[in-house]
């Protein structure tokens, strides 16, 4: 094995039915399922996107489908890294609001102006729909070199929207125009294939059911915890079948969310480290380098190798609509040992498609290129099967298997306190401005001249009702 500098990245018959499968076709209606497989396009290294048409006369543009955030938007203003963007000022349907918006992501952030406009999906749902649209003005590590998106379709809830969850997203949207089911599937095929390559891998978005063609074998659900993210509940982890032990809610520190728009498994540091340990102790390397570990490095092999042998399956435990049920999912190293185009002429260089993380678990691209994901927003619960295009070599790199007994993990592996993010910004301003008062309190009193000073004498009573403690702390 020879180490190279790496290089980092960013990054459901209808509900209701019996048996939970759906109709791959609705004649007459809004919905043709089929007509929505292959919609996407991408890698796993800069995210898959979905043509759209925008306002009227209609603009064409990639959008890069997040289920890790609510807002759609668009680049409105030409920028470096994006080949095309919605010109407001061409389309005659085009609406401001005057609200002017900004969004964070783990990386990368921008700035616009909200309104509205209406959109058509080429390869979705039939007919055109009203949506709220931010056209970003401003951006920072949000457009990367060579990415062939120009905007982003966040489909999680609407508590995540900004400037606030009373912006209807565009997927609520598409459920109240078009009365389609509640409810989505996503299949992004780069299993084994360069992150980062062509940008051509295929992709699959189905807005308002699932596709029986998209996967094989059964569907295994598991509840929505939250309904901000699309937050789930990992029971355990293994690697190479051997359970990492930890305590469950260290899996879920503090959540763990199944988000298309981030490249890697994101695991919390004390997971990540444990799982390096178990990776490095069960792979067939001696001394692998630290740096490749922390993306800093790339690993390469002659392109005659094959590495994926090296290394071990990782499984992740969910729990089942059955709390007393567990399932898993497991991914073969093919899926987190990624290749990387375009270094040396006999060598074939990979990087590890697992980072640390501070603030959750995340299920990316990484473990998602192996199933076919159905958000169930209806029935409040994220489904996995098997996807038939997670094959390298004509084998399958992903599995499924169940059900397993919970009895051995904590019956609830889930913090019971969840602060979502405006609420710690809340808090935050008010402990700041809590403090601010007491100290300017403090130095008022301190600047009084000792002469100006009240004297107690043994008459004076302090209780709740004196100035002191009413204009201090109440």
């Amino acid at each position: 094995v020879v180490l190279r500098p790496g290089s980092g990245s960013r990054q459901q018959d209808r509900p209701g039915g019996a048996d939970g499968l759906a109709l791959a076709s609705d004649p007459g209606g809004t919905l043709n399922f089929l007509a929505m497989v292959e919609n996407l396009q991408g890698d796993s290294g800069r995210g898959y996107y979905l043509e759209m048409l925008i306002g009227t006369p209609p603009q064409a543009l990639n959008i890069l489908v997040d289920t890790g955030s609510s807002n759609f938007a668009v680049a409105g203003v030409p920028d470096p890294d994006v080949t095309s963007y919605f010109n407001t000022e061409l389309s005659s349907t085009y609406k401001s609001q005057g609200i002017d918006v900004t969004v964070k992501y783990s990386q990368g952030s921008w700035t616009g102006v909200l309104g509205t406009d209406v959109i058509t999906i080429p390869k979705g749902i039939y007919g055109s729909y009203t949506i709220n649209i931010a056209t970003i003005l401003e951006s920072e590590n949000f457009f990367l070199p060579g990415v062939k998106w120009h905007g982003i379709l966040g489909l999680a809830y609407d508590a995540l929207a900004k400037p606030s969850s009373s912006v209807e997203t565009f997927f609520d949207s598409l459920v109240r125009q078009a009365k389609i089911p509640n409810i989505f599937s996503l299949q992004m095929c780069g299993a084994g294939l360069p992150v980062s390559g062509s940008g051509t891998n295929g992709g699959s978005l189905v807005l308002g059911g699932i596709e029986p063609s998209l996967y094989k074998g059964d569907i295994w659900y598991t509840p929505i915890k939250e309904e901000w993210y699309y937050q789930v509940e990992i029971l355990k982890l293994e690697v190479g079948g051997q359970n990492l032990k930890l305590d469950c809610r260290e899996y879920n520190a503090d959540k763990a969310i199944v988000d298309s728009g981030t490249t890697l498994l994101r695991l919390p540091q004390k997971v990540f480290s444990a799982v390096v340990q178990a990776i490095a102790r069960t792979s067939l390397i001696q001394e692998f380098s630290s740096g490749f570990w922390t993306g800093s490095q790339l690993a390469c092999w002659d392109k005659t190798e094959r590495p994926w042998s090296l290394f071990p399956k990782l499984s992740i435990y969910l729990r089942d609509e059955n709390s007393s049920r567990s399932f898993r999912i497991s991914i073969l190293p093919q899926l987190y040992i990624q290749p990387i185009l375009g270094i040396g002429e006999n060598l074939q260089c990979y990087r590890f498609g697992i980072s640390s993380s501070t603030n959750a678990l995340v299920i990316g691209a990484t473990v998602m290129e192996g199933f076919y994901v159905i958000f169930d927003r209806a029935q409040r619960r994220v489904g996995f099967a098997v996807s038939p295009c997670a094959e390298v070599d004509g084998f399958p790199v992903s599995e499924i298997e169940g059900p397993f007994t919970t009895a051995d993990v904590a019956s609830n592996c889930v913090s019971s306190v969840s602060f979502h993010e405006p609420v710690l910004w809340i808090a935050s301003y008010a402990l700041m401005s809590l403090c601010g008062i007491i100290l300017l309190v403090l130095i008022i009193l301190l600047l009084i001249p000792p002469r100006c000073q009240h004297r107690y004498t043994d008459n004076d009573v302090v209780n709740d009702e004196s100035s002191l403690v009413r204009h201090r702390w109440k």
